[in-house]
């Protein structure tokens, strides 16, 4: 991986939390697509609705209504966002970075050390945070945050 100039440390650490928190996200984006598909009960005041000239006069046309709610859901937007950023960095991710991505963040075992990641993986700590920030980095660098 190539080095890249170092994110705020805020952003480091958000980019860092949405690892953390990526098998979460999966699911929440999971039950808001479920729910845009299959609502309970249509709000007229829900804020995901787009409405528009047509709407009130076409109320049959169910299909359009739930794409365009799939399409503009801001939350939903966001999230598929990050999650598409985390998977396209792991795919690129040689073996050894995704092993450690997968000990780090989504081992849900044990909470490993930065010792104990790096005697796992052969290598000292020093390689093993080095690594992690490269993937952080280009995490930032995918989502274009700064």
């Amino acid at each position: 991986m190539q080095t890249a100039i170092m994110p705020k440390k805020i952003t480091f650490k958000h980019a860092e939390s949405e690892w953390y928190n990526y098998h979460h996200t999966l699911k929440e984006i999971a039950r808001l697509r479920e729910n845009i598909m299959n609502p309970f009960d249509e709000d007229p005041d829900d804020p995901t609705i787009v409405k528009g000239a047509n709407s009130a006069r076409n109320p049959g046309n169910p299909t359009e209504r739930i794409a365009t709610r799939l399409t503009t859901h801001k939350q939903l937007n966001h999230l598929t966002e990050i999650a598409d950023a985390i998977d396209q960095v792991y795919n690129a991710l040689p073996d050894n970075y995704k092993e450690l991505a997968r000990l780090k963040y989504w081992n849900k075992n044990t909470k490993l050390t930065w010792e104990g990641i790096a005697m796992k993986l052969g290598i000292g700590r020093a390689t093993a945070i080095r690594r992690r920030n490269e993937i952080i980095v280009a995490t930032v660098e995918v989502l274009g945050w700064r």
